[in-house]
């Protein structure tokens, strides 16, 4: 092995420990709402676990993110696969409901690190904006 190679090799390394935290891959664990003032209404804690609340749906839209699950009120999703490009970051899931297992594109675009917006590719005015809560 050639021994500026390594030395290339060790600097690019290096280099990469530095990256900006807007490059780093997107820290998306968590309880999320459409809103603040509803995370109370939709998500609980019980001995460090959090879970949705039996009528959650009746107050606002939300998932718990858990490192590559999503659970929401009524599926349960997997990610398979997670692309960044700038601020959007595309998921793709496999999802499964009481009656039916399949694949979702899920497309969010990172606001900051405790906001995000979910977007429809091929209908730019419908976005749902969503929060981290603090438990």
């Amino acid at each position: 092995m050639n021994p500026s190679n390594v030395k290339r090799g060790i600097a690019v390394l290096i280099a990469a420990s530095f990256v900006s935290p807007a490059l780093k891959a997107a820290d998306l664990n968590g309880a999320w709402a459409n809103d603040v003032s509803i995370c109370n209404k939709i998500f609980e804690k019980k001995n460090n676990t959090v879970s949705m609340t039996r009528d959650s749906d009746m107050h606002g839209s939300g998932f718990i993110i858990a490192g590559n699950q999503i659970r929401g009120k009524v599926a349960t999703c997997t990610i398979k696969s997670r692309k960044e490009d700038g601020s959007l970051l595309q998921l793709i899931t496999t999802c499964s409901t009481d009656v039916a297992l399949s694949t979702v594109q899920i497309n969010l675009k990172i606001d900051s690190e405790n906001q995000m917006t979910r977007v429809f590719p091929g209908i730019p005015e419908m976005q749902m904006p969503y929060v981290r809560c603090p438990l």
